[in-house]
């Protein structure tokens, strides 16, 4: 499912000092005897410096306060669309997305062919369920201007809510991609590229849209979502969350992300959680229901229902997805019978080969594990759990030089793992690396949580005393 949060005037918001306020002086003095006739040149003066002073708290982040000053500009010059138009954007980061709706919409009415604000109703309404007027808008800012970046991004979202072929999705984005290779290309229009090329099944060159669209704009909404979503799509359950969770600092009511962040939920097999948010949507939405659906079955912990169902459905992936989680413990050699099946059902999900592969650890069966997981890492080099779960497999086989790398890997991308430095640290222990040993003893101990990790921790303080000896006389490599 594509429901996006409007995101664009984080965007605009850089070419404001370059753009918007030469625009306003221009224009509101070009127009004084016109659509401002009744004011004289001297309030026309004092609307375009209220209109300033509210740039600059809207760029310091005081929203509310600038919300005020466009109000107070717009009482002296009415029609002063760059005013209207950036109280919008001041209300949608306030998460007022009505009041932002009817500001773009005066906007609008007072410059009927401005690309900007017609681009960002459309975006707006795509959020809100309006696709069909959402497409008129965003149809007349292209005709305005067929090299508006905001209006093609949107145009990208709305195609992909509204579920378009793919030659459709394949057409937008051979646009798109000839966007992108001109001079200085928003964060946007990287994420709208990334967004189409999930679609399409290139998760690589999402891959590099995405690290493009966040280099630019390391808090873009729109960029951070399909990270999550590509995460997902390829089994990476920690990079998902870590991206949720960033979205969550940013705009945790948005719809968008708490959906997110029931995906995460169920990915990690968190069924009631999941469902607790999915049950705040209602009915109303068809993939909510549908996505709530699969969620109570693959979160259903009585076997003899789900094989039961398996036997009407044999090629249901969902249940055998789930049969392969529920079996892993209590019998490894079921578990990994189901986990086949399901990758066999669903070749194209990397999730089934990733439970697979945690089932063959789980069974013990490490060398198949590790082959598996080094074909799965070769096509989601980026996976998170991959490594995770290639990593256990080679340190119980005692394959601690192999093991040493794929720790080393998880905390180069998440320096906040402790699990990982504890791991990291006993590797280097066996490898008789002890000053490595000791580094990584040492940050396993800082980021711990005694509540979770206390047999660990004790483990810990009882081997540094004789490590420290062992170092002091000069042992190890």
């Amino acid at each position: 499912m594509h429901s996006y949060s409007p995101r664009f005037y984080s965007t605009f918001f850089q070419m404001r000092r370059l753009v918007i306020v030469a625009l306003a002086i221009i224009m509101c003095v070009a127009s004084a005897r016109t659509a401002v006739a009744q004011d004289t040149e001297e309030s026309t003066e004092d609307a375009v410096a209220i209109f300033n002073q509210a740039q600059e708290l809207h760029e310091k982040g005081d929203l509310a306060a600038a919300v005020e000053l466009y109000k107070k500009a717009l009482k002296v010059v009415p029609e002063f669309p760059e005013a209207e138009y950036q109280c919008g954007s001041a209300y949608l980061g306030l998460g007022k997305r009505p009041e932002a709706e009817a500001s773009f919409r005066r906007a609008i009415a007072i410059r009927p062919d401005w690309t900007l604000a017609l681009s960002s109703l459309g975006s707006l309404l795509i959020e809100t369920g309006n696709f069909r007027e959402a497409e008129t808008h965003l149809t007349n800012a292209l005709k305005v201007d067929d090299q508006s970046f905001p209006a093609m991004a949107a145009l990208a979202e709305l195609r992909l809510k509204t579920k378009a072929p793919a030659s459709a999705l394949a057409e937008l984005l051979t646009k798109i991609e000839a966007f992108t290779r001109k001079a200085k290309p928003t964060a946007g229009l990287w994420s709208a590229r990334a967004a189409l090329e999930i679609a399409l099944g290139k998760a690589e060159s999402a891959r590099t849209s995405l690290n493009n669209a966040l280099a630019l704009e390391p808090r873009n909404k729109f960029a951070l979502s399909e990270l999550a979503r590509l995460a997902l799509s390829e089994g990476d359950t920690i990079r998902a969350s870590e991206a949720v969770a960033t979205l969550e600092k940013i705009d945790p009511e948005s719809v968008a992300t708490k959906l997110l962040r029931a995906r995460v939920h169920a990915a990690y097999g968190r069924s009631d959680e999941a469902l607790r948010i999915l049950d705040t949507f209602g009915d109303t939405d068809k993939e909510v229901v549908e996505f709530r659906n699969k969620v109570r079955m693959a979160g259903s912990e009585n076997v003899s229902d789900l094989e039961k169902l398996l036997a009407a459905d044999p090629g249901n992936a969902t249940i055998l997805g789930r049969l392969c989680t529920l079996y892993r413990v209590d019998s490894p050699a079921k578990a990994l019978d189901y986990c086949r099946k399901a990758s066999e059902a669903e070749p194209a999900n990397i999730n089934h080969a990733i439970g697979f592969g945690a089932a063959l650890v789980q069974a013990k069966m490490y060398d198949q594990a590790v082959g598996l997981f080094r074909k799965v890492i070769a096509i989601a080099p980026d996976n998170s759990t991959s490594h995770a779960n290639l990593a256990t497999a080679l340190f119980q086989s005692k394959r601690y030089a192999e093991a040493k790398i794929e720790y080393q890997w998880l905390v180069s991308r998440q320096p906040d793992l402790a699990a990982a430095y504890y791991f990291l640290g006993i590797t280097h222990d066996q490898l008789a690396e002890y000053l490595d040993a000791m580094a990584n003893y040492q940050q396993f101990l800082r980021l711990a949580d005694p509540s979770k990790s206390g047999l660990e921790i004790d483990k810990v303080k009882l081997r540094l005393p004789i490590l420290q000896k062992q170092i002091k006389d000069k042992k190890g490599k």
